[in-house]
């Protein structure tokens, strides 16, 4: 009885939200001081849900880890089921990690210049929380549309003319990738019969020949709008323009938005097409790896052709999203499970760099020129002015530092998190799983791509921060609230904590990894989920 009670908190994270932008669109906007306080308790909220659903995943609570909610009290492949497990708890932390962030930053100014930004706002954290815990295609569909609906709003959200430009682009790109989304899914139904996951993998390796070319089809264009969300090259076209443009809280959920279509693509890639898929067994593998370091390729250059800090960000984001495919390509468990410590700090300080943007163009001047902040950067001065004993105001200390900090994770400099996880991955492509495999030319390739993009980052930031930082002259001081400040703090003091404790994050995540590499477990443990003995919900089977 007390299994069956704990079973529904993996439902929670999705109906919690649900519940709440219902309620909140009854309210006037405004009473914003009240709104504010209801999604800020519908987030934290969720944040505690996730904490639970880690130590459930992890604790033995759950058989194999994995627990499994069935939506009408039906078995799966017929009825519905939402499936927490070790990765979609920690998907669910980090999502609720960031809204928290994005939403006490937005507290002061950016909830309030438009309508309906908490609604959409929860709307938001269902499809996302729904994608994770999803176990049905069709559904993760659903899922998906949601959140895009919801993104649309808040892209939007506060309008001026870029910003509407963008948005109709970002809506126009995801409107496609829907399609696209649809379509696929349509031809592996057709192909196999089903589209609960657990069930899809245990089917595909007896179909047959005719309906394997439908399947590899179907699978092919469900990936393309899965990689379009991921931002792989040549997909990933409107990504920089969005976060230029996109109010700071919606930037930092962006980040996290992008990371939806990688995570989907390690949970497919790495059950139905398994070792024990038979004729399908690796397929698209290839193209995920040298995608991904074509992405790297991208990122980085298009980080070193930037000016701006909202493009730099944008391009930074796909750097780290190509690193992610590629890993996933590579086909290595150990390597998966660097990829998601990567993914953990990588997230967390992207979001934490949108962020930022908006205060330190709060001290540039808008009409700098290039060229004069560099010839006055290395300028010397026969009579310097005295600065001894001259403080540095401490907003611009807290700036200063944060970028810094922000800085050494993305490029993956010692000693924070990103260079914990750059680490990480070079150890396990230098020491693969097998003893007797060889160390290829890709390995090599992959490797050189991960310490070029670092490079590319050192050199664009440090160019930004010296131009802003040091060669401005005398610059103002600028007014900063502690809701500003403290999310932007926060997410970077988990980076320092994810590198203090580096050695129970591995361990987690390494068994995480090591359950996504054995899809055998997964599928017998949701396949075997019986339905609820003499209940009686409405709808559902006796």
């Amino acid at each position: 009885m007390k299994l069956e009670w704990i079973q529904h908190l993996i439902v929670l994270p999705v109906l919690l939200p649900l519940l709440c932008g219902a309620l909140l669109i009854l309210v006037n906007e405004s009473r914003h001081q009240f709104k504010f306080f209801v999604n800020l308790t519908s987030v934290l909220l969720q944040l505690a849900l996730a904490i639970v659903l880690i130590r459930l995943t992890d604790n033995g609570d759950w058989m194999d880890g994995i627990g499994v909610y069935l939506a009408a009290n039906w078995s799966a492949p017929f009825g519905i089921a939402l499936v927490a497990d070790r990765l979609a708890a920690m998907m669910l932390l980090l999502t609720a990690i960031l809204a928290t962030a994005a939403l006490l930053y937005s507290m002061m100014r950016w909830s309030r210049i438009g309508v309906h930004f908490h609604t959409l706002f929860q709307f938001l954290l269902m499809g996302i929380n729904g994608a994770f815990l999803t176990h049905d295609l069709f559904n993760l569909f659903v899922f998906f549309e949601v959140m895009l609906a919801a993104s649309y709003g808040l892209v939007l959200h506060g309008y001026n003319t870029a910003r509407i430009r963008a948005g109709m682009q970002y809506i126009a790109i995801n409107l496609a990738a829907s399609l696209l989304f649809l379509i696929g899914v349509a031809l592996i139904y057709a192909s196999t019969g089903t589209l609960n996951m657990a069930d899809l993998a245990a089917r595909i390796p007896q179909v047959g020949a005719n309906d394997l070319v439908f399947l590899k089809i179907g699978v092919a264009v469900l990936a393309i709008a899965f990689l379009v969300k991921s931002a792989m090259w040549p997909l990933g076209f409107w990504l920089p323009t969005t976060y230029s443009a996109a109010s700071p809280p919606v930037a930092a959920m962006l980040v996290l938005m992008t990371k939806v279509g990688a995570y989907v693509i390690l949970r497919l890639w790495l059950l139905i097409f398994s070792p024990d898929a038979g004729a399908v067994a690796g397929y698209g593998y290839d193209a995920l790896l040298w995608g991904g370091m074509a992405t790297i390729v991208f990122g980085a250059a298009g980080m070193l052709a930037s000016e701006g800090l909202g493009r730099m960000a944008g391009y930074g984001a796909i750097v780290s999203s190509g690193t992610l495919l590629a890993v996933i390509g590579y086909g290595q468990a150990s390597l998966v499970t660097a990829g998601l410590y990567y993914l953990l700090g990588s997230t967390m300080a992207m979001a934490a760099f949108v962020l930022l943007i908006e205060l330190v163009e709060r001290i540039r001047s808008p009409g700098a020129n290039m060229l004069a902040l560099t010839m006055e950067a290395f300028a010397i001065e026969e009579k310097p002015e005295e600065t001894a004993g001259v403080g540095i105001p401490g907003a611009l200390a807290f700036l200063g530092l944060a970028f810094a900090g922000c800085a050494l994770i993305i490029a993956g400099l010692p000693p924070l998190s990103g260079f914990v996880a750059k680490f990480g991955l070079f150890h396990a492509l230098l020491h693969p799983d097998a003893s007797n495999i060889l160390i290829s030319s890709t390995t090599w390739a992959l490797m050189t791509l991960i310490v070029l993009s670092g490079l590319a980052a050192i050199i664009s930031l440090m160019r930004f921060g010296v131009r802003t930082f040091w060669a401005s002259g005398a610059i103002a001081s600028p007014r900063l609230h502690l809701s500003e400040v403290l999310p932007i703090s926060a997410l970077l003091l988990l980076c320092v904590i994810l590198t203090l404790q580096a050695g129970p994050v591995f361990a987690y995540l390494e068994r995480t990894s090591h359950d996504l590499h054995r899809p055998s477990q997964y599928i017998d443990r949701v396949i075997s989920e019986p339905a609820v003995p003499n209940a009686s919900v409405s709808g559902g089977r006796p």
